[in-house]
């Protein structure tokens, strides 16, 4: 007898934050996969990616596979648990379950999804995996400041905030438009860096865009010594 086939992994893009956001190909495979992947938290709280989807699945219906990922530096533990979370995943595709990871805005871009594409293709190459793509919060924030990201010739670029002043300011003096993401940790910093290029007034801070939860700053200033939400970027267009 024939090996049965693997279930196919889908990568599902449910956008920024705004249930409508959500593409009619992902809703379809959400509604035609048994097995729903979604990140969660390691005390059993929703993701944020689960609360955009969770009116769209009947639960009764579905496997629903919560994966916790390891928020750590250490290579020990991040291949321990990385390697149990794969094998979780693998154990449904085995059985020949298509598999929905469901992940905010894009599964291509910065996404935890990618780690778990490359390592599934490491362990077990015979899976098929497909990427369903969505918005990502980088355009939900364009759309919600109604600021174009680039027109033309201009150069746009989409960089993870860190302490590095030299390299963020690099980024800013190099590009017509900037989104930092994962700003939060970092925001003092920024703060400093656009007043010694005069761009604080051309910055906008998010958090949580397109959702119930979000929050829009314009004057960023304000936001110096302040706690963040993680799901924060902040957006500067000369």
């Amino acid at each position: 007898m024939s090996k049965m086939a693997t279930g196919i992994l889908y990568g599902v893009g449910v956008g920024p934050g705004d249930p409508e956001l959500i593409t009619v190909k992902a809703y379809r495979l959400m509604k035609e996969s048994p097995v729903i992947a979604y990140p969660r938290k390691r005390k059993g709280s929703k993701s944020y990616a689960y609360q955009i989807v969770e009116n769209y699945i009947d639960q009764s219906q579905k496997e629903m596979l919560g994966l916790v990922f390891p928020m750590t530096k250490d290579p020990d533990i991040l291949e321990r648990e990385w390697t149990q979370t794969v094998e979780a995943v693998y154990e449904r595709l085995a059985q020949g379950k298509d598999v929905a990871f469901v992940t905010e805005g894009d599964p291509m871009l910065y996404s935890t999804f990618i780690h778990m594409m490359r390592l599934m293709q490491e362990k077990h190459p015979e899976v098929r995996i497909v990427s369903i793509p969505g918005i990502s919060s980088v355009n939900g924030a364009a759309s919600r400041l109604g600021l174009p990201l680039a027109d033309g010739d201009e150069h746009v670029a989409i960089i993870p905030a860190t302490a590095d002043r030299d390299e963020m300011k690099q980024a800013l003096i190099s590009h017509d438009c900037v989104v930092f993401i994962k700003v939060a940790k970092v925001i003092d910093v920024m703060i400093d860096v656009l007043g010694e290029l005069d761009l604080l007034p051309n910055a906008s801070v998010i958090t949580k865009v397109t959702s119930g939860e979000e929050i829009v700053w314009n004057n960023v200033a304000e936001l110096k010594g302040l706690e963040l939400e993680y799901l924060t970027l902040m957006v500067v267009r000369k």
